[in-house]
């Protein structure tokens, strides 16, 4: 029996956009393209969710690889991105407000890095959760098996009762590989309703 639901973050419950971001301090073309490579996906970044650099760390070695003119921007995107709107994925809030509602636990399990403190509470539903896994707090990321076993410990859960949900599907994989059910995410929260619900959920069809 499912007692409890985990979820991710950045793609289930908020959209995390580097696009936007970057258009929203005026970069396009070339600069934005940098920005994107050298901010958003380089190692650096990881190693903010993974705990192992602190952003503004993390910002500074972005900014040697890019031209001065974009050091400005590289810091404001590594370490405060997260000050703009947060745009919350539809429907979610109102399921994880049911969920909590029906009795269900709630969880995050998230790769993210410490920053993330500091603005979850601006995601609606984030006042229903009764924990939280960010990685870089635990210096641990998915998909790896011992930051799904730190939830479980972390909350005292059984992986059997609970229901992982995430856009990745490797680390929906690797939390069944731990004995914890998931769906993967496809930006559709009446599909994910109606997965909750096969699984047993008493939740509201729609």
């Amino acid at each position: 029996m499912i007692k409890n639901v985990v979820f991710d973050m950045g793609q289930v419950l908020m959209y995390f956009d580097p696009d936007s971001y970057i258009a929203r301090l005026g970069y396009t073309g070339e600069d934005a393209a940098l920005l994107k490579r050298e901010v958003f996906r380089s190692a650096d970044w990881v190693s903010t969710d993974h705990g192992t650099k602190l952003p503004a760390q993390a910002a500074e070695d972005m900014c040697r690889r890019l031209p001065e003119r974009l050091h400005a921007a590289a810091e404001e995107l590594c370490c405060r991105w997260w000050q703009g709107e947060i745009v919350p994925v539809p429907g979610m809030a109102e399921l994880v407000r049911e969920l909590r509602a029906k009795g269900y636990g709630v969880y995050l399990l998230s790769n993210a890095s410490s920053e993330l403190h500091k603005y979850f509470h601006r995601i609606p539903g984030s006042e229903c959760f009764m924990g939280k896994v960010v990685s870089a707090d635990v210096k641990l990321l998915k998909p790896m098996h011992e930051i799904y076993e730190r939830l479980y410990s972390d909350f005292d859960l059984k992986p059997e009762e609970c229901w992982f949900v995430d856009d990745s599907p490797t680390n929906v994989e690797c939390a069944r590989c731990t004995g914890m059910g998931g769906s993967v995410f496809y930006n559709d929260a009446k599909r994910f309703r109606r997965e909750l619900i096969e699984q047993g959920l008493d939740l509201t069809e729609e």
